[in-house]
């Protein structure tokens, strides 16, 4: 390895290392707290969510920590004239820029495979981590506000005894066709099934009302509820083409577009029928249609984000190439010896261009209005920057 060369990567690596650990603890600890606070989970919790959120801590620090290093790096170099004097020595900039982007390009491989981890078994495992803690982090929502409520249903309580609910209501979502039940009784505990996934809900001397009936129960009730529904994630069962591994994407999009298939058959065969039965006034209703319309505009969208998903990963994991491309030639042309300075100039245009883009590209691909590969615009364009910055580095 040539001197010049091994001397940037070591440096590079000895600031990548100590600015990875700062920001992975830094962004560790924002999502750990964070996602206790917006669920009420308890230390113990907290402990436990620590292993499953490091991959997405680690997704957000690796890109910062390699544009922070390049760009203290390349800028300390540059403001020492070290770079002008490679250039006087007839040595083109690029064998100190080669180990930068060559590193970037390792670290973006690195940094989809994390991304991966992250979507898919780390946030199962933060899912797994809150509901298998509803039942604790009830009651100490319970004991602390007097009520607890998710999407699909809420508890109010007098009191809290022990396990002991005093006077609680009880408000449980309804369907579409029937409202909401109400169960207000004298005193109800809480029980979870973690083999089962379910929260029971056990009541004595209850008074049900339910589509305005009202019910007189004293003898004791139980009430079943899942505890995907009992959380307050509001998991419904249904993954989210986002918490899926990649390996994972290509049969779910098999699946997804025989849904739609069937869909669409299904809705030709019921206007055959109506045809040929001469109901020409359900054919043209569109209440008739209704639910069968939403259902496949419901599958055409999953099936647009299952097929932007991958493109997404690859575009997120390659930012580091993108931001190492942009940031060191722009440390070497601004000749800065502060760190910071040269770290915040170098993420002006990544804060700019590849953000907004990116946005853009993730939602015009999920209505369907973009092509997939159309969430790579960011990266393109920052591409297209830094390959025009490194031309100039090298001519000047």
């Amino acid at each position: 390895m040539p001197i010049l060369t091994r001397y940037v990567l070591f440096d590079l690596l000895k600031v990548f290392l100590v600015s990875l650990t700062g920001m992975t603890v830094f962004f560790l600890l924002v999502g750990v707290f964070t996602e206790a606070y917006k669920q009420g989970l308890g230390m113990m919790q907290v402990f436990l969510l620590v292993p499953y959120v490091l991959p997405q801590a680690l997704l957000f620090a690796i890109p910062a920590a390699i544009l922070f290093s390049s760009s203290s790096v390349f800028g300390r170099l540059s403001s020492a004239n070290e770079v002008v004097a490679v250039k006087a020595s007839g040595i083109s900039p690029m064998v100190l820029l080669w180990p930068a982007v060559i590193l970037a390009f390792l670290l973006s491989l690195l940094t989809v495979w994390v991304n991966d981890l992250a979507v898919s078994w780390g946030r199962e495992g933060m899912t797994r981590v809150v509901l298998e803690s509803v039942e604790e982090i009830a009651y100490s929502r319970l004991r602390q506000q007097r009520s607890y409520s998710s999407k699909q249903f809420s508890i109010n309580v007098k009191d809290v005894d022990g396990k002991k609910l005093i006077r609680p209501t009880i408000t449980l979502g309804g369907s579409d066709d029937d409202g909401p039940t109400t169960i207000t009784c004298e005193e109800a505990t809480l029980h979870s099934d973690l083999e089962a996934q379910t929260l029971t809900i056990s009541c004595s001397n209850s008074l049900i009302d339910y589509n305005g009936v009202t019910i007189d129960s004293p003898i004791p009730i139980e009430r079943e509820i899942p505890l995907g529904e009992a959380s307050k994630s509001g998991n419904n069962g249904t993954i989210s083409p986002s918490n899926l591994a990649l390996s994972i994407i290509p049969t779910a999009k098999t699946q997804q577009r025989q849904r739609i298939q069937e869909l669409e058959e299904q809705m030709a065969t019921q206007a055959s029928y109506q045809m040929i039965t001469g109901s020409f006034l359900d054919l043209s209703s569109g209440q008739n249609w209704g639910k069968l319309q939403q259902q496949l505009t419901a599958a055409k969208q999953r099936l647009y984000r299952l097929e932007m998903e991958p493109y997404r990963r690859w575009a997120n994991g390659f930012s580091c190439f993108c931001f190492v491309l942009v940031g060191a030639p722009l440390a070497i042309t601004m000749r800065n010896s502060d760190f910071l300075t040269s770290f915040f100039m170098c993420f002006l245009p990544i804060l700019i261009f590849y953000y907004p883009l990116m946005a853009f590209g993730v939602s015009q691909a999920k209505s369907g209005d973009f092509p997939s590969f159309g969430v790579w615009a960011g990266n393109i364009v920052l591409i297209g920057i830094g390959v025009w910055c490194i031309r100039k580095v090298c001519r000047y």
